[in-house]
């Protein structure tokens, strides 16, 4: 048994969801499946505008339903001619559209994920529903009714056990081969719509993979696997063959966009080879990332995180900072939901370099103003480099003004102006 998850650039268009119907049909034949689909497209950040609107009670709410439905439509009528649109689909659409009539709670974060989600839920139905159309036969799974967590609405924590439980009583293959199911959202004991966090569509797969003690999980990008950059942001990339479950969390914790921070470790404790494929090339052979009992040479990874904050936060009586200070500063921060990228201490300065919040940052420096002077730059980029070596570090550094440095044994930072 195998877990496929295909991404929203991947379901994009009525011809991309063809080229996921042939993948998975190839691979249908010896393997049972299941597969976890994203939104389509750039549909999560529509729904996120949705959302916003949506809870300010903004007129443009209407409008920007319309487009989600439009956008979807369209795909439908490429994919299913006379048929028509799916009456699944039809069905998301009604009940997206009586959601937003009704007046929204004061809690954003739980509107968030009643409302995104349906981003998810349609594109699953899109594609499930084209599946059946070809013959290719498929059951169509609320990954709600099985994927149990707790109510921190925009970044809930798995129920490990019940949701277990619950998979593998909904994905057993007693009488089916396929499965076709979300990302990204999950529900409470209370059936509350809950998400795993932005691009949480990995996860998924790889909580799916844990339970069901699948043979290997792949991730189908539009890239050739692993590579040692973004394609986007530097020229001549490497993809890389194999790492160890180690070097991927390194990587995708200091922002590399290949794989979901949260994805390794539901799979490095069942130590099930994660399989980064293209779905443009599906017959490459990708990267494998898995247990190695070898020594990997691997060559300088660059990895680029924008839109970052340095937060420097000082006593006002020139006190040393110390451990109470810590955890006061980042306990608001977390609060806060203000992720924190990078820690550096002086004696007197504690510095944080931050993603650019949602809330107001002024507003949440604020607490501090009674025993701390507070300071922050934005419009900053963090650069990690893996297995750095000198030569690579200065032609970084070559030109730009540095706002911090941090180094370890295997990994260089550095905080630059955009």
């Amino acid at each position: 048994m195998r877990i496929f998850k295909f991404g929203g650039a991947s379901v994009k268009n009525a011809d991309a969801v063809r080229n996921v119907a042939q993948i998975i049909n190839r691979h249908n034949n010896n393997n049972n499946l299941v597969v976890v689909i994203s939104a389509m497209g750039k549909t999560t950040n529509l729904m996120e505008t949705l959302v916003r609107a949506y809870f300010e009670k903004d007129e443009k709410t209407g409008d920007i339903f319309n487009q989600f439905k439009f956008f979807h439509t369209e795909i439908c009528n490429e994919l299913f001619e006379e048929d028509g649109i799916p009456n699944s689909v039809k069905s998301s659409f009604n009940e997206l559209e009586n959601k937003l009539i009704k007046t929204p709670s004061l809690d954003f974060n739980f509107e968030y994920d009643q409302v995104v989600s349906f981003g998810e839920m349609v594109s699953t139905r899109i594609v499930s529903e084209y599946l059946n159309s070809i013959q290719s036969k498929n059951l169509w799974v609320d990954i709600r009714t099985c994927l149990r967590t707790d109510d921190k609405f925009r970044d809930a924590s798995v129920n490990w056990n019940l949701t277990e439980k619950l998979v593998q009583q909904y994905l057993n293959f007693e009488s089916e081969r396929l499965y076709i199911t979300q990302g990204f959202i999950g529900a409470t004991t209370s059936n509350l719509t809950t998400t795993l966090g932005r691009e949480g569509s990995d996860f998924t797969a790889a909580i799916l993979g844990n339970v069901l003690n699948a043979e290997d999980v792949s991730i189908w990008k539009d890239v050739p696997g692993v590579l040692n950059a973004d394609p986007k942001k530097m020229e001549n990339t490497v993809k890389i063959d194999e790492l160890s479950y180690r070097e991927a969390i390194e990587m995708a914790y200091s922002g590399a966009q290949v794989i979901h921070p949260k994805t390794m470790k539901p799979l490095h404790n069942k130590g099930i080879p994660l399989l980064v494929k293209s779905f443009v090339t599906p017959e490459s052979k990708g990267s494998i990332i898995h247990s190695v009992d070898h020594k990997l040479q691997l060559q300088p990874v660059f990895i680029v995180k924008e839109n970052q904050v340095l937060i420097t936060i000082s006593p006002k009586d020139f006190s040393f900072i110390s451990i109470e200070d810590i955890n006061n500063i980042i306990d608001l921060l977390h609060k806060n939901r203000i992720k924190i990228n990078l820690i550096q201490q002086s004696a007197i300065d504690f510095n944080l370099v931050v993603d650019f919040p949602e809330v107001d940052l002024n507003e949440v420096l604020t607490h501090f103003v009674e025993s701390y002077i507070a300071h922050y730059n934005t419009d900053l980029t963090l650069h990690t480099i893996r297995h750095f070596n000198e030569e690579v570090l200065q032609k970084m550094k070559k030109g730009n003004k540095i706002y911090l440095e941090q180094n370890s044994r295997r990994t260089a930072r550095l905080l630059i102006k955009q």
